[in-house]
């Protein structure tokens, strides 16, 4: 069976309470579960990862890069645009990456139009709430086939 990590990064775990307009009204626990649903009908196996520290991401990264992962999927939140720590980490994997928001960035404030991830992911999948997040499970599926 495959195996997809789905890594949540910084303030995801407020899905829910956060600025319902952009993000929708459902918890990161109702998200993953709606991913494990998929997950089970595609026969994938899915690990999910979420915090708001940058190392733990990284050594998360780290420890996928040394495990049996097929791919990863990650909304890196905030970092998306800055962080060149968690991109390197991301960079040293050898499985396809998919990044996906669920707000369209492209359509909000320029800062948010820059991602460090994309350049070294497979694709990028936003402004769809949580089917982004199934889309993008669709695709890594496609691509590790």
């Amino acid at each position: 069976m495959k195996k997809i990590a789905v890594l949540h990064g910084v303030n995801l775990n407020m899905f829910g309470k956060r600025d319902p307009a952009q993000y929708g009204t459902l918890t990161l626990k109702e998200i993953d579960t709606k991913i494990l649903e998929l997950a089970k009908e595609l026969a994938i196996e899915v690990e999910f990862f979420q915090t708001n520290h940058e190392g733990e991401m990284v050594d998360k990264i780290h420890k996928i890069h040394e495990s049996n992962t097929d791919g990863v999927i990650i909304n890196a939140g905030a970092w998306t645009h800055y962080n060149y720590a968690i991109m390197d980490a991301l960079n040293i994997l050898t499985i396809p990456i998919v990044e996906v928001h669920m707000s369209n960035i492209h359509a909000r404030e320029p800062f948010r139009h820059v991602s460090v991830v994309a350049p070294i992911a497979k694709g990028q999948i936003a402004g769809f709430g949580v089917n982004s997040y199934l889309l993008g499970l669709r695709a890594i599926y496609q691509i590790i086939l």
